[in-house]
């Protein structure tokens, strides 16, 4: 199928593609502070300025486009038998068949940028939570999000299980008199 704009046009429309604000990220807000869960948007000090960022959770969140970061699709080229090299799409996720290098490339960049950022954040002591807009249809968005609700409050347990109550420190241990115990123990005649 050709394109059926020109390419000033097709530049302009994809020009105004956000990257914040997305439905798919307005849904994921929605639903957090529906349940009760406060958050920051697209906090810079935070590295790869996640989408969401939980800060007494110490999570950050990442709403993932499928088409722009390339959700299961396997970018490694395989060869096939005529020579040329192929890359396989997923079920949510087909790279244009015109222009294909310059997507690939994009998406491959796209990839390599987030687990980078991933790796810093976990690294810096965060969890990193990654939901793909597929995850958000309606059939299994509510699903999803409760698996959301599970890892937050398994990081919120994990971050008071580092912090166990410290004992008080005795001279020596040995049992404390009682005020029930005879007068001799204490030395009183």
């Amino acid at each position: 199928m050709t394109d059926t704009m020109t390419p000033e046009q097709r530049h302009r429309c994809m020009s105004h593609i956000k990257g914040s604000g997305t439905k798919p990220e307005l849904k994921v807000r929605r639903w957090l502070w529906s349940h009760g869960y406060r958050y920051r948007l697209n906090v810079k000090s935070v590295p790869g300025k996640p989408d969401i960022v939980l800060r007494p959770y110490r999570t950050a969140i990442f709403v993932n486009g499928c088409f722009w970061h390339g959700h299961g699709v396997r970018l490694e080229a395989t060869q096939v038998e005529s020579g040329e090299r192929r890359v396989e799409n997923s079920a949510c996720c087909k790279i244009p068949t015109t222009n294909r290098e310059f997507w690939v490339a994009k998406i491959r960049r796209n990839q390599e940028r987030d687990q980078e950022n991933y790796r810093l954040l976990q690294e810096n002591g965060w969890h990193v939570i990654v939901i793909w807009e597929c995850q958000l249809k309606p059939s299994v968005m509510e699903r999803t999000m409760q698996a959301v609700a599970v890892l937050l409050e398994g990081n919120m347990l994990s971050l008071y299980k580092k912090h166990s109550p410290v004992p008080y420190a005795t001279e020596e241990e040995r049992p404390l008199p009682m005020a029930a115990e005879a007068e001799e123990a204490y030395g009183l005649q």
